[in-house]
C-alpha cells in the first residue's frame, strides 16, 4: 500500500471515528489470576508488547469495520449493497467509481454464488478480501482473463459442496469475506449504475454465520488500548491468517495477553506501552510505511503482505480494503513541501510538468481526493467538489503542464475548475490514486508532484 493505501488509499482505509455498541455484559472476560499464577507470568519487553499489539490491531480493525457495516440499515450477509453513485459517506471514498459492497458468509456445506456482469470499455474489478485484509482475488479481465465475468462459487476452505457447472470455484480463507466491487463512472452515471446492479450474490442455503468477536468501539486518533488483549485467542481463532509468520506472532500475542491478565500492575504496564506505540505507529503510517518522496507516502506493495504484518495493519488503519499494486497504487500526503501539516486555512498548488502528467502513467484512470483528519471523510463545501480526476474539466497551463490548487477559496491565476476547497482552520489529507498503473509508477520512478504552500 501505502504500501497500501489506501482508499486509500483511504487512503486509506478504515480510518474513522465512530460510535457503536459496547460488548454486552456476558461478553468473555479475563479471569482474575491468583497471586501465585501472576508470579509465574513472565513480563514481555516493550518491543514484544508493541509487536503483539500491532499484529492483533490488524485483525481488530477489520472486526471494527464489520461491526460498523452490520450496523447499517438493511444490512444482511450475502446481500450486495449498491452504494449510490457519488455517495461520500465513506472513509476516504473513491468517487470515480460505482461501488458494490457485501459481506459474504459461507460454511462447509453452503457456498455463495456470486455473479459479475460483462463489462467492456471501462475499468472494473470485484475485489474479494479475507478477514485480515488480505486480497483473495480480483475478478476482472486482467486477473481472470479466461473468465472475467459470469458465475463464481465462493466456498469454505477445504470444503467440497455441490456447485453449479457454470460457476468457477474460489476458495475463501475462512467463513467470511468482504467484497468491494468498482465500476468506473467515466462520465456515464446511468451506464455505471446499470452495470453496478449486474453484480449479484445468492447463498446456496442458510449458512451458519459466526458472530464477530466482541471489541469495544474506538476512534482512529486514540485507538484501542490494553483491552485488545482481552480474550485474545477468540480474536485470533475467528479467522485464519495466511501470513507465513502467523503462528509465531499469535504466540507473542498470547504471551502479552497472559501477562496483561496477571494483575492490575501488569495490565497498566501493557497499556502504558500501547499509549507510546500508538502515536509512533500513526507517524510511521504517514511518513515511513512506504517510500516517502516529495512528501507523499506510497507506491509500495499492498493487498498481499507476506510476513509484513505491520504494513497490513497500516493499510487497515489508513485505508481499509487496500488492493494489490497491479490494480491500484495509492499515495497519501498530510504535509506540504516544507514538512508542515496541511492546513485548510492555507492555499497550496500541485504542479505536474507537461512530461509527467498523471494521465500518461495509468491504463485506467487517476484521481486525487481531499479528506479531513482524523476521520478521513470528505469535507463539505458549497461546490460539493471533493476530488479531481482525468475526466474533470481541468485546464492546462500554456506550456502543457497541469496545476491543481487547494485552499479555502480559488487561487488567483489558476482556473477555478482546477481548485479543491479546503476546511478552514482544520488539517486535511490528500489521497492520489493511480488505477492500473504503468511500470513507471510500480517501480517508483513516478509519483505525484509536491504540495507547495502559496505565500
Amino acid at each position: 500500500m501505502l504500501k497500501t493505501v489506501f482508499a486509500t488509499a483511504a487512503v486509506v482505509i478504515s480510518a474513522v471515528s465512530a460510535q457503536a455498541q459496547m460488548p454486552s455484559s456476558d461478553s468473555p472476560k479475563q479471569a482474575a489470576p491468583s497471586v501465585q499464577a501472576a508470579a509465574r507470568v513472565a513480563a514481555p519487553d516493550d518491543a514484544a508488547i508493541s509487536d503483539a499489539y500491532l499484529y492483533l490491531l490488524g485483525r481488530v480493525l477489520v472486526i471494527r469495520q464489520e461491526q460498523m457495516d452490520r450496523g447499517a440499515t438493511g444490512f444482511a450477509y450475502n446481500a450486495v449493497k449498491y452504494n449510490p453513485i457519488g455517495d461520500a459517506d465513506w472513509v476516504n471514498p473513491n468517487l470515480d467509481t460505482a461501488y458494490i459492497e457485501a459481506w459474504f458468509a459461507v460454511d462447509p456445506e453452503t457456498p455463495v454464488i456470486f455473479e459479475v456482469p460483462e463489462i467492456k470499455g471501462r475499468y472494473y474489478t470485484a475485489q474479494i478480501l479475507d478477514e485480515w485484509g488480505e486480497v483473495i482475488a480480483n475478478i476482472n479481465e486482467r486477473m481472470f482473463p479466461s473468465k472475467p465475468f459470469g458465475k463464481f462459487a465462493l466456498v469454505y476452505p477445504n470444503s467440497n459442496p455441490a456447485l453449479p457447472t457454470d460457476a468457477a470455484r474460489i476458495e475463501l480463507h475462512s467463513g467470511k469475506a468482504k467484497l468491494l466491487g468498482r465500476v468506473e463512472i467515466k462520465g456515464d452515471k446511468d451506464g455505471a449504475t446499470k452495470l453496478q446492479h449486474g453484480f449479484k450474490a445468492t447463498a446456496a442455503g442458510s449458512p451458519k454465520i459466526k458472530d464477530t468477536p466482541p471489541v469495544p468501539m474506538f476512534g482512529n486518533k486514540e485507538l484501542i488500548g490494553v483491552e485488545i488483549f482481552d480474550d485474545a485467542d477468540t480474536k485470533i481463532a475467528s479467522a485464519l491468517d495466511v501470513a507465513p509468520n502467523a503462528a509465531q506472532m499469535q504466540q507473542k500475542v498470547r504471551a502479552v495477553a497472559a501477562y496483561a491478565a496477571s494483575g492490575p500492575e501488569a495490565r497498566a504496564t501493557v497499556d502504558a506501552r500501547i499509549r507510546t506505540t500508538v502515536p509512533e505507529f500513526i507517524e510511521y503510517t504517514f511518513t515511513k510505511s512506504a517510500p516517502y518522496r516529495d512528501h507523499w507516502v506510497g507506491g509500495g506493495q499492498a493487498g498481499n503482505y507476506g510476513a509484513d504484518y505491520r504494513t497490513r495493519t497500516v493499510a487497515n488503519y489508513a485505508g481499509i480494503w487496500a488492493n494489490t499494486s497491479g490494480e491500484v497504487i495509492y499515495f497519501i500526503a498530510t504535509k506540504d513541501s516544507d514538512e508542515q501539516t496541511l492546513n485548510g486555512s492555507n492555499s497550496y498548488f500541485i504542479h505536474f510538468p507537461a512530461n509527467k502528467l498523471p494521465e500518461t502513467v495509468i491504463d485506467a484512470f487517476w484521481s486525487v481526493i481531499l479528506v479531513g483528519v482524523p476521520d478521513y471523510r470528505v469535507v463539505p463545501n458549497t461546490l460539493n467538489r471533493f476530488n479531481l480526476n482525468n475526466y474533470s474539466p481541468l485546464q492546462k497551463e500554456t506550456d502543457g503542464s497541469l496545476k491543481i490548487t487547494l485552499g479555502p477559496k480559488p487561487v488567483v491565476g489558476v482556473p477555478a475548475s482546477n481548485w479543491l476547497p479546503t476546511p478552514e482552520g482544520k488539517p486535511f489529507s490528500l489521497t492520489f490514486r493511480t488505477y492500473v498503473p504503468k511500470e513507471i509508477v510500480k517501480t517508483g520512478e513516478w509519483r505525484p508532484a509536491p504540495v507547495v504552500k502559496i505565500d
